[in-house]
């Protein structure tokens, strides 16, 4: 759960905290009995807890469906993460991968921790793809096609415009956001969605995890990974590396505010495929983590951090998001909010100023015109001060009363 010191500056986390702890105690208890559908939801929660929440809600067919199609492409993506494979082995996995999930014996040893497990045991993965709907398949092997193709083309060439850039997200997660949107068609609980429409969904995903993950992936060893686009970080510094050392900070901040500005441009795109989504489960699935992308970006935006350390949501506000994300209206409040965040960090003399508060607000425009900020929930803005000493002590007395039970729980099970 979160740390004491942020529930006690956020109190209204503590509450989203703890039924979030609830739900990924029953999750663990509804992995399935046969061996290789136990690997796969299990791996599922190793290598994306709060996804892996989500799914459990889902529709049976579609929740088995989308947890291969993930665990599929996270396959992918170790083996294209992974720089200590050489060029000529990594390039045809990557053109063949989508072959191999028909394969019940398949594996290769690659990546760190919980991903090398999987890759080791990806037999598990291909029997359980095997056991899927033919629809399902045929979505999730085109899917896998492209996808591997395309990582394969960006092994051998950089980032280096925006154009390329948005080629680049679309190979890694645009096609997600495709691909999902065939599997929600394919289970008939949703019309098949605009193509244009899904692909935002997955640019604006992966270009925050690409925003925020600037330090992880610049020390990458043995080799640096570079996926922000020559044609933003070269108006700042003459090298990407660059960024992360002290002297470049004004330069840094500068580059971080572009590229968080060129996220904000798939924004109503994504407000567009969530309204237009019928399905309880599927909506909360795909709003989520969109709520999650725009908080994010609000953290990092004029935020040095990201070039220090890394920089994320604390527990508690994902929970509250998780906890409070059920229809549009908590969806267009969420977005709303966090770009009003954003709004007054915005520096004048930033080089793109103009260009991020005319992104800024046109998204607080869209959730305007919805009608629905009237009703919305609160994720932010105030920080809630001012705690005394009867609320410290019932939550100590509560959370020793929740871990006992916990305890107890493991004991017994």
């Amino acid at each position: 759960m979160g740390s004491l010191g942020s529930i006690l500056k956020n109190p209204g986390e503590f509450y989203p905290l703890l039924k979030l702890k609830i739900a990924a105690r029953h999750a663990e208890k509804q992995i399935p009995p046969e061996p290789h559908w136990a690997f796969c939801y299990s791996m599922l929660l190793k290598v994306s807890r709060s996804f892996a929440l989500v799914i459990q809600q889902l529709d049976a067919n579609l929740r088995n469906a989308v947890c291969i199609f993930y665990l599929v492409l996270r396959g992918l993506d170790t083996v294209e993460d992974d720089t200590s494979i050489p060029t000529d082995v990594k390039v045809p996995i990557l053109v063949d991968f989508h072959k191999h999930i028909y394969e019940r014996d398949w594996h290769f040893s690659c990546g760190t921790n919980n991903y090398k497990v999987l890759m080791d045991e990806f037999h598990h993965v291909s029997t359980a793809f095997l056991e899927l709907e033919r629809g399902f398949q045929e979505a999730i092997e085109d899917i896998t096609k492209w996808m591997g193709a395309g990582m394969a083309k960006f092994i051998c060439k950089e980032v280096e415009t925006i154009k390329d850039y948005d080629e680049y997200c679309h190979y890694v997660a645009g096609l997600v956001g495709l691909g999902l949107s065939k599997l929600f068609s394919a289970s008939g609980l949703e019309d098949l969605a605009p193509d244009p429409l899904s692909n935002s969904m997955g640019l604006f995903l992966q270009k925050t995890n690409i925003i925020r993950d600037y330090l992880e992936d610049i020390n990458e060893i043995p080799k640096s990974r570079m996926f922000w686009p020559r044609e933003i970080w070269s108006k700042y510094v003459n090298k990407l590396e660059d960024l992360k050392y002290k002297d470049n900070s004004v330069k840094a901040v500068q580059c971080l505010n572009d590229m968080v500005t060129n996220a904000l441009i798939h924004v109503e795109d994504c407000l567009k495929y969530m309204s237009a989504l019928r399905d309880p489960s599927i909506f909360r699935f795909c709003a989520i983590p969109q709520i999650m992308a725009i908080g994010t970006l609000a953290l990092c935006y004029h935020n040095i951090g990201v070039f220090r350390g890394v920089v994320k949501m604390r527990r508690g506000l994902t929970a509250k998001v998780i906890d409070q994300t059920k229809d549009m209206t908590d969806v267009y409040g969420a977005f709303y909010d966090f770009a009003t965040m954003i709004k007054p960090k915005v520096d004048k003399t930033d080089p793109n100023a103009t260009k991020t508060l005319s992104r800024i607000e046109a998204v607080q425009k869209a959730c305007r015109e919805s009608g629905a900020l009237e009703k919305r929930k609160s994720y932010m803005v105030k920080k809630e001060h001012g705690y005394n000493s009867t609320l410290v002590i019932v939550l100590f007395v509560l959370l020793a009363v929740i871990f006992g039970y916990l305890s107890t729980n493991r004991s017994i099970n």
